[in-house]
């Protein structure tokens, strides 16, 4: 048996659930598969269980691609404020964290629920769990329309959809199943890797700080070449973000967000008292203090981190009226522009985000249809990628309406 219809949106994630119940709503007749059990796996995670679904502020400047202006039209025209309605259309409570970050009162639960209550509206077919095993264009099949061979039959449709997201998270059900469907019809990859991820350092060298695991405190972090010129660090993109120690390397928000522009060989360098000028202070405790170097410096940083510093060096292992101006500043200096080379991340099991992804090039910002007609891109399968604190899932809300609207338009033209 052939089951027909107008669009076919493979992936039922963030992307995807809200693709098919846009286009659903728009007339068409849509199939909404994905080869999980369950639906939205990564909106359920996040968030700590309570979906971190925009940033109030978003902006084309809050993402990467190798295209950095492709996103914009989407953006454009489905903002955060766009989202931020359909929420209280459903009587969804929310709030703000910090930086424009929006947070569900309650679950995650409730932006599942309403994307389900979305597509329901839109009377979407859904079929889970139903793996694709191949996709067929009209060129070759001579029908008009493309095939796509499933676990449940053979489905015809004028349009299919890839919103299966990236490499990140394999325990939830992650896959490469977009990536080889962009290179089954020619469309160029951008190479992906892991972005939003913790970073680890050699074991040997990185023991001294594996002490301080747990430990978090605000800072001020880059990344770049380690002989990095003066002129080339101003360019440098800097987060002032929280950041955790851990046994292996360095995690929390602030090494989420350098991760994401971090490259193999390059440095990080991060200053452990931003808003503290801790050469001043240091050498105005040495005329009036008899406490040792680590208990002066822990009255400026967290005390775990100014006795593991002072243990670097005999020459911080004194009182600070007995130490000389030399090791103060010395000391002030690397702790306010410490550089560290990772020896990588943790990889796509930790990895929030995939970077990369299908290559711009081939898509239209517009429609988000590939050079492949018929054939859409959503979400964070394509090259483009956002910071840590909503920014993802707001593209994935934006790449999906301007889709929407591109196949309903198609198909009302007859195409």
């Amino acid at each position: 048996m052939t089951h027909q219809f107008d669009v076919v949106v493979i992936g039922a994630g963030a992307a995807g659930l809200f693709c098919a119940g846009m286009a659903g709503q728009r007339g068409l007749k849509v199939l909404l598969v994905d080869h999980s059990e369950k639906v939205a796996e990564k909106i359920r995670i996040s968030g700590g269980g309570r979906c971190n679904f925009t940033n109030r502020d978003a902006t084309p400047a809050n993402f990467l691609s190798e295209n950095p202006h492709f996103c914009r039209s989407a953006l454009s025209r489905y903002t955060p404020q766009n989202f931020i309605a359909l929420l209280q259309s459903h009587n969804i409570p929310f709030h703000e964290k910090h930086k424009g970050q929006l947070f569900c009162d309650r679950s995650a639960e409730d932006v599942i629920n309403m994307l389900l209550a979305e597509c329901a509206r839109g009377q979407v077919t859904r079929w889970q769990p139903c793996s694709i095993k191949s996709i067929t264009s009209p060129a070759t099949t001579g029908a008009g329309s493309y095939q796509l061979v499933s676990d449940r039959g053979l489905i015809e449709a004028q349009q299919v959809v890839i919103a299966t997201g990236g490499l990140s998270i394999p325990k939830i059900g992650a896959t490469d199943f977009g990536y080889r469907i962009a290179e089954q019809f020619g469309l160029r990859l951008v190479q992906p890797r892991p972005g939003l991820v913790p970073m680890t350092f050699d074991g040997e060298a990185w023991a001294p700080y594996a002490e301080l695991a747990g430990l978090a405190l605000p800072v001020l972090i880059e990344a770049g070449p380690p002989d990095a010129t003066p002129k080339q660090r101003k360019k440098a993109t800097v987060f002032a973000e929280d950041l955790l120690f851990t046994h292996r390397g360095l995690s929390g928000p602030a090494v989420l967000q350098i991760s994401s522009f971090w490259r193999e060989g390059e440095a990080i360098r991060i200053n452990l008292a931003p808003g503290v000028d801790l050469s001043t202070l240091l050498l105005r405790a040495k005329t009036n203090s008899k406490k040792l170097i680590a208990n002066e410096l822990a009255t400026l940083v967290p005390a775990r981190l100014a006795n593991a510093w002072a243990s670097r060096d005999a020459a911080w292992q004194k009182a600070v009226c007995d130490a000389s101006d030399k090791a103060l500043e010395a000391l002030a200096t690397q702790l306010a522009d410490w550089q560290l080379l990772p020896t990588g991340t943790e990889g796509y099991k930790k990895a929030e985000v995939t970077l990369g992804g299908v290559d711009t090039r081939d898509l239209s910002s517009q429609t988000m249809e590939s050079k492949q007609a018929g054939l859409y891109f959503i979400g964070e399968v394509v090259d483009v990628t956002g910071w840590l604190g909503g920014y993802n899932f707001q593209w994935a809300w934006a790449s999906a309406h301007a889709c929407a609207e591109a196949l309903a338009a198609k198909s009302a033209s007859g195409a």
